[in-house]
């Protein structure tokens, strides 16, 4: 039997019918703070924008390329294609039900590891030699 994903004990159906203020009640405090001060953030306002004249004119298929790492994922995002900015590249990432509530920087990591190799070039004598054991 295959798990049924559920936002806080709500199916998918029931959160993408929600409207920001019954959203409100179901984020975490630093979340609600942050939607409650969405005037103040020209930017994540203008994306709000964006994304809701691109659902009005039906064009769901297109990526919506941003760099408003810290926008709140709001419900009405759901089924969404998302570019976000790594500091490099535009990463895509689709909007799933677990994904709500979530900042979408944390979707798009920033920083990775970094695996060096042996000494190069202009290295100092004494770092040349690494011990095998």
């Amino acid at each position: 039997m295959a798990r049924k994903e559920v936002f806080r004990g709500l199916e998918e159906g029931q959160v993408k019918d929600m409207s920001v203020e019954e959203f409100l009640p179901l984020l975490t405090s630093r979340e609600r703070r942050t939607m409650k001060r969405v005037n103040q953030h020209p930017a994540y306002k203008k994306l709000i924008d964006k994304v809701r004249k691109l659902k009005k004119e039906g064009k769901l298929d297109k990526v919506i390329k941003t760099q408003v790492r810290d926008a709140v994922i709001l419900p009405e995002w759901l089924g969404l294609r998302f570019g976000i900015h790594n500091g490099k590249e535009y990463k895509q990432v689709q909007i799933t039900l677990n994904a709500i509530g979530k900042r979408l920087g944390e979707l798009s990591h920033s920083t990775y590891r970094v695996l060096h190799s042996g000494p190069g070039v202009g290295a100092t004598r004494g770092s040349k030699f690494v011990p095998l054991k």
